[in-house]
């Protein structure tokens, strides 16, 4: 049985429409944050719904998972209340002192309700529960720390999909061509394959995907494993705080809200996936039931109408009956453009 059913008024049910219309309205600003801790929670059903009545209270909005393994999230909290929602999990038996991420690009819109979940991992890496210790981890290496071992030849793997890190990477880092987490650790490991004994250095958005990756090389055999502390939302803030800092990211951090990406450099470093020419802002395609995450220009929106493909044109432009008949037998589930998968250099069919 789901844990998230049956809690009557613990959970938000309005549509993404209605979230966006009240963000709207709201006079105040807003933090965006995130954070996350491995630790062992006793009781993640009832710990979920203490957090969602004190959350909930204090106009708190995001997408949080919890699971026996800890907590990863992801929200925007009322300014106003940010010091109360601070001390609210500062006060928390399990997330004593958890650091938390401020979002360097924030418009206040990041989410539209509060979701809070508990799940069988907080990052599924498709492993069984006790194939290693995910609180063996490697050394966080701050910005600084970061940079010097760049500079000194050590192996940089982004622990990414390749969706993110095609708008923005670090410079020389292996961008595993993977979709999901669960792919990517045992690819990661045939990737690093003798260099055991090597420095390796390890980045995600906010940290979480490298602290279970350094665990499971360290599980391994693999000696000298190191992530940056606090991933790249981290090491963007203490850019903006410390000007002698060398900035060795290129392009953009995509995040995992409304704001698809935040520009810790100038560089467009991706194309449209339509045309070809540099972009690096995501969409999603209109047919809702494609929902394809692409890259797609000012001016391929105009021209394929907000869609990915010509057989999505004309479905979205198909009388609704007739949108529902071609629907059947497809999923709708997000999906993530792949240059395996699908070729978006379209050429619209004639007449």
């Amino acid at each position: 049985m789901d844990p998230n059913t049956g809690k009557k008024g613990m959970f938000n049910k309005l549509s993404k429409e209605q979230g966006m219309q009240l963000l709207k309205q709201e006079n105040f600003k807003r933090k965006t944050v995130s954070f996350y801790r491995y630790v062992i929670l006793d009781n993640p059903n009832k710990l979920r719904d203490e957090l969602y009545e004190d959350w909930n209270a204090l106009g708190v909005l995001g997408r949080i998972y919890l699971a026996h393994e800890g907590i990863n999230a992801q929200l925007s909290v009322p300014e106003n209340n940010w010091l109360v929602f601070k001390a609210n999990v500062h006060a928390n038996k399990y997330f004593p002192n958890i650091p938390f991420k401020i979002a360097v690009e924030d418009d206040g819109k990041s989410f539209f309700k509060l979701t809070i979940k508990v799940r069988k991992q907080i990052v599924a890496d498709g492993l069984e529960i006790d194939e290693y210790d995910v609180t063996n981890v490697g050394a966080h290496l701050t910005a600084e720390q970061w940079n010097n071992a760049m500079g000194n030849g050590a192996t940089v793997v982004d622990m990414r999909n390749h969706y993110e890190s095609e708008i923005g990477k670090f410079t020389g880092a292996i961008c595993p061509d993977v979709e999901t987490f669960k792919e990517e650790l045992p690819k990661v490991k045939e990737i690093l394959q003798g260099k055991e004994d090597e420095q390796i250095l390890l980045y995600c958005t906010g940290g979480i995907r490298c602290e279970k990756t350094s665990a499971y090389l360290k599980h391994y055999g693999f000696n000298n494993v190191n992530q940056l502390h606090g991933g790249i939302i981290d090491y963007a803030r203490q850019l903006n705080k410390d000007d002698s800092l060398e900035n060795n990211f290129q392009g953009k951090n995509f995040v995992f809200d409304e704001r698809r990406g935040e520009r810790i450099s100038n560089d467009v470093i991706s194309s449209c996936h339509q045309c070809g020419e540099p972009y690096d802002i995501h969409v999603n395609c209109k047919n809702v039931n494609c929902n394809l995450l692409f890259l797609q220009c000012d001016t391929c929106k105009k021209e394929y109408e907000n869609c990915c493909s010509v057989e999505c044109i004309e479905i979205v432009n198909s009388p609704l009956e007739k949108q529902k008949e071609l629907r059947k037998g497809t999923d709708n589930k997000k999906m993530y453009y792949s240059h395996k998968r699908v070729n978006l250099n379209l050429n619209k069919k004639d007449g």
